[in-house]
Formats: structure tokens, C-alpha cells, sequence
């Protein structure tokens, strides 16, 4: 009996041993078995784990997207084998695929992605055959360096396809939306979604930053697009009405556009008074000049060589401005340029106010051999009674059309009645070139030489009915709209055919016409074209080039070339407006190391 009890107890024993060291035996045993199949191979099952779940993430982003709008997939590839869309994801993974194959499949995987249509890829895999029957060693290493060549190229193409922009667009598309939602909610609603949809909204808004493609894009700004994304989706269930939500988009892009509009008007009213704003270094320079010229003692204030201010055998030049540095610049450009400047005289003509200040600038500067003559526009107050009475009745504002300056060009014969000709500049031009040649041109009979603004190619293109009102039957009597049209800036006028057809009378005939009926536009130019119609002789393009006062687009070549370069438009050089690029041709005939300059802040 107790043998037989001794037996049962060492059975149940052994039963007991089994039960627990057979799952140890098994389970020691499976992880031999896992251990011999290698780690690389553990890490590709882990890797296609990955993939699912990331294809599981992909599914439902793109269920929660379906709940609120129904917006346009941005397809990036498109497969007709596979009968699929393949997002920037897919593309990172056929990437890593490519990797892991041999040369000949990552070719054809490449052609895929090139071509995506059967036929073309059989051809591809054609030509790669081909490559790899070489029949001598050299064909074989010239066929390698070729085959490599032409993989990494399509290598390169699909890496520049990858990099995009696409991550950021739907950032930019989330923003929108989630200011749509906003404006969804009631005013002054503070429930939790408008609270979590502000909150997400600055932070994305925050992380994108200037981001234009993905790559600028951190990891942080990621996470929050997955954040707002769910945060949408919410919004999307509480405003599900898709026409209301396309409603207000409209609203929200008509508002943008009106706003974008409101902008442009202020930046343009803002350029146009900066353009009309005398900077107050120009102001401090011309007060500064003037305290120095009426402490001088009258005989101190006479400019030297006034014998040459009136005979016909010299160069003569006219600038009619108000302003100091650019009269300077003027005259400094033009004698430097000069082969012979002992024949240069300068006559610059303005106001009564600027008078002494430009005075003092020649006698403190005096421009080497030439000669400079200051006019007071006082001197010639008989001439311009009559025009000054026609000017007070036109009723606009800017000072560029109402000035008398700008308009005394029209009565050079009378302000220089002993000069035979006379080349007149604005005051913002730089001379570059020798002029002496423009004495020597054939006027052939005409009054006025000038360079031509009728190339519809070119920056300084204008038409007559551009500033000429030809609906009106006294001008498209008078004048053919399709008449080649000039700049004024650097012209020369032939004063003994001037004053023999008597333009100066025709001019004022015509501002008087002007001012009862809407003729042309206010300004001298549209005047000059009609005065001197049929009277204008055309230069060369290289004698002036326009265009530097706005962003016109002349290149660095035709400049360089050019013997006088005109700023003209608003973005004048002595400005900060200014175009920067164009602006080192101007300052460079100027001393910013001038004593009186530096008094005044006046830099580059």
C-alpha cells in the first residue's frame, strides 16, 4: 500500500515537471527558430508593421477630411498599372525600395515614375538591355559610365520631384479653414472649438512661418498640422453645410482682394508724396547754403567767365530745377564727360527762393574750365505774366504740372535771345558721354532733336493717345494718332528755326485750348508733343536712355552704353525711394564727403 502511494506521488510529479518545463522547452526553442531567420530580417517585419500603420494614419486622415469639406486631392503621381493616387509617403517608401534592389530594377522603378504608361517603360527596358551586351571591354566601361550617367539623372529628377511644397499648401489651406470655421461662430461665442481652433490657429500659423517648401517645415510644425487637422474635423461636424462654408470662402477672398486693392492705392498715394517731399537733408543743404551767400558782400557773389554766358560759339546747356543736388550732378557729370571743357556754359535757371543757394554750391564748387550762370526765374517775369495767369486757373495740385520752371522750356528763344542752339536737360539725368558731337547733327530744318519713345518693346514705349484725348475732332483733325513719340529730358532745339515758326505763340495757343476743353493730360510732355509736331528730328537711342526712375527693366549693357541716362518717373536717386541698383550711376558724381553734406546727413 505505501509502495503504491509512493508511485501515484512520484507520477503526479513528473506530470507536474512536464506541464512546466515543456512551454519553457518550446518557447527557448521558437526564439533559436527567430534568432536563425537574422535581425535584418526581424527589422524588415517591423518596418512593414510600420507601413501599415502609417497606411492605417493615411485612411483616417482622409476619413476625417471627407466629414467636413470635399476639397480637390493634390495628386502628385498617378500610376495607370496600379489604378492608384501615390502620395509624397508613397514616394518615400518606393525610395527606400529602390535602395534594396539591383541596378536594373531601380532603373525600371525609375521609368515608372518617369513615364507611368506600359509602352514607354518597355522601351526603357530595351535600351537597358541593350546597354548591358557590350561587345569589348572598352564598350563595356563606356556602356557602365553611361548607364550610370543616365540613372543618376532620372536619380536626380525624382529627388527634385520629391522635394515640394505640397506639406506647406495644406498648412496654408488648414489656416483658411479654420478662419472660415471662426467665422462660423457667433460673435462673442467662447465655446470650446472656437477656443481650441484659436489656439491651433496661432500656433500653426506660428510654425509655418515663410516656409515655402517642405523641407523649411521643422517637426514641431508637423504635429501641429496633425493637431489642427483634428481640430477641423470637429469643426466640420458642427458646420457641415458645404454651400454655406463656400459662401463664405468667397466672402473671405472678395474681402482679400478689397483689402490687397486698399493697400496698393496707399502705396501708391505714399510713393507719390515721397516723390512730391523735398527730404529734409535737401532742405537743412539749401537753408545752410543760403546763410552763407547773404553774409557774403555783393561783389563776393559774382561767378567767374560772364563774357561766355551769351556767345553762340560755345556749348550751351540749360537746367531748369529747383533743386541743388540734382543741378549739381548735372553740371559736375557733364564737365567730367567732356573732352573740351573750356567751351561748356551752364545756365541753370530757378526760382527766387533757391536762388542763393544754388549760387553759393558754384561758388563754393566751381566746375573746373567751364562756366555756370544762375538765373533767378524773377529775371523773366514780363515773359511769363501772360502764362502765369493761364497756370493759376488749373486746378491741379502737383507742382510738376502748375510749375513755371517746368514750362519755361517753351520760351528759350526769349530767356536766350543772342543763342543759336541749346541742348536742355532735366534735372535728373547723368551725363556719361561727350557731347560735342550733338552740335555737329543735321536738324534739316527741324526744330527739336530727340530720342524717339514709339518701340512698343521698350520700357519708355508711349503713344499719343496715351496722354493726347483724340475723341476730341480738333485733335484727331490736327494730328495722327500713330505720330512717333519723343522724350523730353535731353533735347537739343535749333532757337533760329524756332523763332522762325514761331512755336512759342503755337504752344500758348494750345495750353489756352487746353484749359477750356480736356485736350491732353495735364504736363508739359503731351504740350511739347503737339508744339512741335512734325518739327522733331530723331537721335539715336544711345544719345539718351529712360527708364531708371522706375523699375523699368533697362539693362546694366544698354545704360553703359548710353550717353545721357534719365531717371525718369517718382523713384528719383537723391530719394530713399529710390531704385537701388540704378542709384550708384547718380552718386557717383557726388561728394558725400562735403563738409555741408555731412552737416546735413546726406549719405549714400
Amino acid at each position: 500500500m505505501k509502495q503504491l502511494l509512493r508511485w501515484q506521488r512520484t507520477l503526479i510529479l513528473c506530470m507536474l515537471s512536464f506541464t512546466v518545463l515543456a512551454p519553457l522547452f518550446f518557447v527557448s526553442n521558437r526564439f533559436k527558430t527567430v534568432n536563425s531567420i537574422g535581425r535584418n530580417k526581424f527589422g524588415d517585419d517591423l518596418s512593414s508593421i510600420k507601413y501599415r500603420t502609417d497606411a492605417i494614419t493615411l485612411k483616417t486622415i482622409e476619413q476625417e477630411w471627407s466629414d467636413g469639406l470635399k476639397e480637390p486631392k493634390l495628386v502628385v503621381y498617378e500610376d495607370k498599372d496600379l489604378g492608384s493616387s501615390v502620395s509624397d509617403n508613397t514616394l518615400e517608401r518606393n525610395s527606400d525600395f529602390t535602395k534594396s534592389v539591383n541596378v536594373r530594377d531601380t532603373a525600371n522603378v525609375l521609368d515608372m515614375n518617369v513615364s507611368g504608361t506600359n509602352h514607354e517603360r518597355e522601351q526603357d527596358n530595351q535600351k537597358i538591355q541593350t546597354i548591358t551586351v557590350p561587345t569589348n571591354p572598352r564598350e563595356k566601361l563606356q556602356e557602365k559610365s553611361n548607364q550610370t550617367t543616365v540613372l543618376q539623372k532620372r536619380d536626380a529628377q525624382s529627388q527634385s520631384r520629391r522635394v515640394t511644397d505640397l506639406k506647406v499648401k495644406q498648412i496654408r489651406d488648414q489656416l483658411i479653414r479654420a478662419k472660415a470655421y471662426l467665422y462660423f461662430a457667433p460673435p462673442g461665442s467662447n465655446s470650446n472649438l472656437v477656443r481650441e481652433l484659436r489656439v491651433r490657429l496661432k500656433e500653426l500659423d506660428r510654425a509655418v512661418g515663410e516656409a515655402t517648401k517642405d523641407s523649411d517645415l521643422s517637426r514641431s510644425a508637423l504635429k501641429k498640422m496633425r493637431s489642427m487637422e483634428v481640430s477641423l474635423s470637429k469643426g466640420s461636424r458642427v458646420f457641415p453645410d458645404c454651400s454655406a462654408m463656400a459662401t463664405k470662402l468667397r466672402a473671405m477672398a472678395y474681402s482679400a482682394e478689397e483689402q490687397v486693392q486698399i493697400e496698393r492705392n496707399q502705396a501708391a498715394y505714399h510713393l507719390q508724396l515721397a516723390a512730391r517731399t523735398t527730404p529734409k537733408g535737401l532742405h537743412c543743404l539749401s537753408m545752410r547754403l543760403t546763410a552763407e551767400y547773404l553774409a557774403l558782400q555783393p561783389e563776393e557773389r559774382q561767378l567767374s567767365n560772364q563774357q561766355k554766358f551769351y556767345d553762340p560759339n560755345f556749348y550751351h546747356y540749360a537746367v531748369f530745377s529747383d533743386n541743388i543736388l540734382g543741378c549739381a550732378v548735372v553740371v559736375t557729370s557733364t564737365v567730367s564727360s567732356a573732352m573740351d571743357p573750356e567751351k561748356i556754359v551752364f545756365h541753370v535757371v530757378t526760382d527766387a527762393l533757391n536762388y542763393p543757394a544754388l549760387s553759393m554750391w558754384f561758388l563754393l564748387n566751381p566746375p573746373g574750365n567751364a562756366t555756370v550762370q544762375i538765373q533767378s526765374i524773377e529775371n523773366f517775369e514780363g515773359l511769363l505774366t501772360k502764362h502765369d495767369s493761364m497756370l493759376s486757373r488749373h486746378k491741379s495740385k502737383d507742382p510738376r504740372y502748375t510749375s513755371a520752371l517746368n514750362h519755361l522750356r517753351f520760351y528759350l528763344p526769349d530767356v536766350f535771345p543772342l543763342l543759336n542752339k541749346i541742348v536742355l536737360f532735366d534735372h535728373d539725368v547723368v551725363v556719361q558721354r561727350d557731347l560735342s558731337e550733338l552740335w555737329s547733327i543735321n536738324m534739316k530744318g527741324k526744330v527739336n532733336g530727340a530720342v524717339e519713345t514709339c518701340r512698343e518693346s521698350e520700357p519708355s514705349f508711349r503713344r499719343m493717345d496715351m496722354l493726347v484725348n483724340f475723341s476730341d475732332p480738333l485733335v484727331a483733325k490736327r494730328f495722327d494718332v500713330k505720330a512717333c513719340t519723343w522724350a523730353f529730358g535731353m533735347n537739343i532745339f535749333d532757337l533760329l528755326e524756332w523763332r522762325k515758326h514761331n512755336l512759342t505763340a503755337i504752344f500758348q495757343r494750345y495750353l489756352q485750348l487746353g484749359y477750356k476743353r480736356p485736350l491732353w493730360k495735364a504736363g508739359s510732355l503731351p504740350l511739347g508733343w503737339v508744339t512741335f509736331y512734325k518739327k522733331t528730328i530723331a537721335l539715336d537711342k544711345r544719345w539718351h536712355v529712360l527708364g531708371l526712375g522706375y523699375e523699368s527693366g533697362v539693362g546694366r549693357g544698354e545704360i553703359e552704353r548710353a550717353a545721357v541716362i534719365h531717371y525718369d518717373g517718382v523713384r528719383k536717386p537723391w530719394l530713399d525711394i529710390g531704385i537701388k541698383k540704378y542709384k550708384s550711376y547718380w552718386s557717383k558724381y557726388v561728394n558725400y564727403r562735403h563738409p555741408y553734406l555731412q552737416e546735413c546727413n546726406i549719405d549714400d
